[in-house]
């Protein structure tokens, strides 16, 4: 009994010798796989526990602490991802499982990246806020379509303005609307589109996958729709799809037959604001009418209307009132008048003529003896600057210093006043105090 139940392993030794067997295979001590992450957890001391799987298989995974605190991204549920790792067997439940030493987003994960990082760089500059949306107009006269010169987008744009507003001209900007060239020729064509006279721009393109989208994500073109001075409306893809262009431009459509359809009303539409406005006219018109109407009415059985004589009789009575007002004022003038006669008839210089006279002519005496004073201190005052005027110009007078025997030398009007600026041969002219000689500059021998 005992030699048989030494033929029984333990279940932890089996896991164990399990677990060398992995740990010494070579190929599985550096291997790479990528699948979907599922039933992701975050352990309290920062360890990551998941499944990786993929359309048939699974495998347990770990990250460890030190690892994940390198990752860029927020790994969750239903992501695709590219890990690297050894794959081992844990003792504990029997299981193998990959121990990942890094992960990163698989393809289309590094696009969401990349589109996340843009969101935010141009949210926090204020692209995406309402106060610079500019409106679209409700009856546009003629809208600039930017996306490719083939294909559903143009074609669904086109024969919904048509149907629903036949009388909007349009005009096509061909552009690339996929690959790499895409985001400069969009780019081109919105600046393009705004030197011309339009009212809105369309731009999109149909559907197809976030690769496909991505050039209505480029930073360029998020900055040209922004920089726009004609309002544009986005409209990308799917109603499910949203680009960085949608976020930006002033109004978003979910499709380009939808962008079609928020450009332009309908011929329905117009007709009934039409006969909205055409009805309420008409009750405007009614409305006046019948004031006037009613006006007329009064007037007619107005009392004056009926009793002319009336109207005579007032016009008369008033007649009366400004004439004896009339009266009055001119009686009231000529008292006025009379009395300021008397009293410039009993005034003193009136009687006395001669004694304002005299005081006049003493007045004037007075000023003549004044005048007289100040114009001879004045005279005298510049005859005393003059004489001191004189004096200085005798002073720097450059003749008067001849005069003391000096002498003024020139080499062609030039006065030397250094031996340097004279040359042999030289003609000089020497100014005396009376009169000039000339003289040859010889060399000293």
């Amino acid at each position: 009994m005992i030699e048989t139940e030494e033929k029984y392993l333990k279940i932890s030794d089996l896991n164990e010798y399990i677990k060398v067997m992995f740990d010494e295979n070579t190929f599985l001590r550096k291997i790479y796989l990528k699948g979907e992450i599922s039933n992701f957890k975050n352990h309290t001391r920062g360890h990551l526990y998941f499944t990786l799987k993929d359309e048939t298989s699974r495998i347990s995974a770990v990250m460890f602490y030190n690892n994940a605190l390198r990752l860029n991204f927020k790994p969750e549920d239903g992501m695709n991802v590219l890990v690297s790792g050894r794959i081992s067997c844990y003792p504990a439940q029997g299981t193998y499982q990959i121990y990942v030493d890094t992960m990163e987003m698989d393809g289309l994960g590094n696009l969401y990246i990349e589109y996340e990082k843009l969101k935010k760089k141009l949210s926090s500059e204020g692209l995406f806020d309402t106060k610079f949306k500019k409106p679209i107009p409700k009856y546009p006269k003629k809208i600039g379509i930017i996306t490719a010169s083939t294909g559903a987008a143009i074609r669904d744009i086109l024969s919904t303005i048509r149907r629903r507003y036949p009388i909007c001209e349009t005009i096509l900007f061909p552009s690339l609307v996929q690959g790499s060239s895409a985001a400069p020729e969009i780019v081109k064509q919105i600046r393009k589109a705004n030197e011309f006279d339009l009212d809105v721009i369309i731009c999109g393109r149909g559907g197809g996958s976030i690769e496909d989208l991505w050039a209505f994500n480029e930073e360029i073109v998020a900055r040209a729709i922004f920089e726009s001075k004609i309002p544009i409306i986005s409209a990308v893809g799917h109603e499910v799809d949203f680009t960085i262009a949608d976020f930006v431009a002033d109004l978003r459509a979910p499709t380009p037959t939808g962008a079609a359809e928020m450009a332009v009303p309908t011929k329905y539409d117009i007709e009934n604001i039409l006969n909205e406005k055409k009805n309420r006219l008409n009750a405007i018109i009614k409305n006046k009418l019948k004031v006037k109407v009613d006006k007329v009415k009064a007037i007619k059985e107005s009392f004056v209307l009926k009793n002319p004589i009336v109207l005579y009789e007032i016009k008369e009575q008033k007649l009366d009132n400004l004439i004896e007002q009339l009266n009055k004022n001119i009686n009231k003038k000529i008292s006025d008048n009379k009395n300021r006669l008397d009293i410039i008839k009993s005034n003193y210089v009136l009687k006395n003529p001669l004694a304002t006279f005299n005081v006049v002519k003493k007045d004037l005496e007075n000023s003549h003896q004044k005048l007289t004073s100040i114009i001879k201190n004045y005279l005298d005052k510049k005859s005393h600057e003059q004489q001191m005027i004189i004096n200085t110009l005798k002073l720097v007078n450059p003749l008067n210093i001849l005069e003391k025997g000096y002498s003024l030398v020139a080499v062609e009007n030039k006065i030397i006043k250094d031996s340097k600026d004279v040359k042999v041969n030289d003609l000089i002219k020497i100014k005396l105090s009376k009169g000039e000689l000339s003289a040859v500059v010889k060399e000293k021998k």
